[in-house]
């Protein structure tokens, strides 16, 4: 069996989580940032794509979807000004005029998570994880392997509980 990217597993996990808020995948989700801005996206959060109910008639164009998204409150009145910006942007990333409309709602948004990068490995490490896969022959397999081992090495030295010892 072939090794699947963990976008495709991720996807697979959370599709009906957001199928059930009107996202057909994750990409508007996890790209907000990219889609508005690293500085909207920090005050915004896309909650859910409200899709008409009616299906048009044969020759009819089908109404565009609502866009609910969270905004901090102090920053809602700046977001309404750049509302047709970030339609503008959201339905460029879609590919077609999918989102005609932009619903503000007021409320916290959490801050997205930064992960610190983790710390350089220690020599010992390196050489002891370098000694372990050196019977391997090809090299991109090798170099893999030592990332993966350092990696491994470095969570079980600072004492993660994810990671193996």
């Amino acid at each position: 069996m072939a090794a699947k990217p963990l976008a495709d597993l991720i996807d697979d996990c959370l599709a009906p989580a957001l199928a059930a808020q009107g996202f057909a995948g994750r990409a508007i989700v996890s790209l907000w940032p990219e889609i508005v801005g690293e500085r909207l996206a920090a005050r915004s959060r896309p909650l859910k794509i409200d899709w008409p109910r009616r299906r048009p008639a044969p020759g009819e164009t089908s109404d565009p979807a609502t866009m609910v998204v969270r905004v901090e409150g102090a920053f809602a009145l700046e977001m309404q000004q750049l509302a047709p910006l970030v339609l503008e942007r959201v339905n460029t990333h879609l590919g077609w005029r999918a989102v005609g409309k932009l619903v503000l709602k007021q409320g916290p948004v959490e801050a997205p998570a930064i992960k610190k990068p983790p710390p350089p490995p220690d020599p010992a490490t390196v050489a002891r994880v370098a000694q372990q896969v050196s019977g391997i022959v090809d090299p991109d397999l090798r170099a893999a392997l030592e990332r993966l081992g350092q990696s491994v090495s470095s969570g079980a030295r600072h004492g993660r509980p994810d990671t193996a010892s």
